[in-house]
């Protein structure tokens, strides 16, 4: 019998794991309403913090690209798919982020998976925190150099990770906003570290552009890296699909850095260039990001991160805590709710659903196995009004799992 086969095997074994995975056609709505699979729910799905992917100044600006260049780039950054509209977005990434350089990517997962096989390979050492993206990983895996996994956050075991090592080329890779936890990492401490041992520093901060630090600069600005204080050891990544609300990615620091990246980096070199629109849809983003527009934004994004924290307390009777189920200490915009098992994770997505709320649920291998949980995401579009009916559906549904 041919191995073929055996799919239809390991797909019974997923459903039965309660693993497999379920795509649905999403319409956008108002606010953060989404029509899914045809019904209208409230969605607390979404990585559009700030709430832009619907703004009238990015829809605007994608119009008036389309006249000027059309929809697609044609061709690789490296030919001719490297528009005027894309030439000055990077510039004014590196000048938002106040870092001497910006390349920017058609997507993120492939920014990570193909600039760390760029910066190291056989023979070198790459130290990866336990919890970061997968993209880091794949990376990693990619580069064929000696992986070195430390546990989430344990900056003591990573300096003897770091001290023990033989290799002249160490990269210490991490998340800067953590994606299933929403903690933040703590960089000034992992670039002290990089210093001590002549390692370079890659931060993915997917999560943390557009509202850590001043102006929504980012994870590594509020940490005090940027501008007059950055590093030449500190490679700074960050998604444009998230906070932005657009897509695509981008990577800067230091110039001879950038340009090893433009050289080496496989994703970039042979893969299409993204379009113009999207550039110019990132230019009235950033904008918009680092204006007063931006401040109100993260300001109603920060009430309300405080706001489910109040309502998901623990300590009420038959409530959160009495179900076993755990809200994780994050002051970002993705507050997990760690369930436990893959079923419980489901029923618990099922009786959000039936209320009208989508909150998909996050299994393995995505996070430890007997964590699975709802990864609720924020958005400046919810209202506090959004919010609280969130809080009061997960306290009825948590008194029903608490029993009697």
């Amino acid at each position: 019998m041919s191995w073929l086969a055996e799919f239809d095997t390991r797909l019974e074994e997923l459903d039965a794991a309660h693993l497999t995975r379920t795509r649905r056609v999403v319409v956008p709505e108002t606010g953060a309403r989404l029509t899914v699979n045809g019904r209208s729910m409230l969605a607390f799905c979404s990585n559009d913090y700030l709430g832009l992917a619907n703004h009238p100044a990015l829809k605007a600006a994608v119009h008036e690209a389309v006249d000027r260049y059309g929809v697609g780039a044609g061709s690789s950054p490296m030919v001719s798919g490297f528009s005027a509209a894309n030439a000055a977005l990077e510039d004014e990434l590196a000048g938002f982020v106040q870092l001497p350089r910006a390349l920017y990517f058609y997507a993120g997962y492939a920014t990570n998976a193909s600039i760390v096989p760029a910066l190291v390979g056989p023979g070198d050492a790459i130290f990866s925190d336990a919890l970061n993206h997968a993209c880091l990983i794949d990376g990693a895996r990619l580069s064929k150099a000696s992986i070195h996994r430390f546990d989430h956050a344990d900056l003591a075991a990573l300096d003897r990770q770091l001290a023990a090592s033989p290799a002249t080329r160490k990269l210490l890779i991490s998340d800067a906003v953590f994606s299933m936890d929403g903690d933040v990492a703590d960089i000034a401490a992992l670039h002290a570290l990089a210093q001590a041992h002549d390692a370079l520093l890659l931060l993915d901060d997917a999560h943390g552009f557009g509202l850590l630090g001043p102006q929504g600069r980012g994870a590594l600005a509020a940490a005090g890296l940027t501008g007059a204080q950055a590093s030449p050891r500190v490679l700074y990544m960050a998604t444009l699909g998230k906070a932005l609300g657009v897509a695509g990615a981008f990577v800067a620091g230091p110039d001879r850095l950038v340009e090893w990246l433009l050289q080496k980096t496989r994703s970039y070199t042979y893969a299409t260039a993204a379009p113009a629109l999207l550039a110019e849809s990132l230019r009235a983003a950033l904008r918009v990001v680092g204006s007063g527009e931006g401040d109100e934004r993260r300001a109603h994004l920060a009430a309300l991160i405080a706001r489910l924290r109040r309502g998901l307390a623990p300590g009420s009777e038959a409530g959160i805590d009495a179900a076993g189920w755990r809200l994780m200490p994050s002051s970002t915009a993705i507050q997990p709710l760690v369930i436990g098992s893959n079923a419980d994770a489901l029923r618990v997505m099922a009786g959000l659903q039936e209320a009208g709320l989508w909150v998909p649920a996050i299994r393995p291998p995505t996070v430890p196995a007997g964590t699975a949980r709802l990864r609720i995401a924020l958005s400046a579009a919810h209202s506090a009004a959004d919010v609280d009916t969130l809080a009061r559906t997960l306290q009825v549904l948590a008194r029903g799992a608490a029993g009697p």
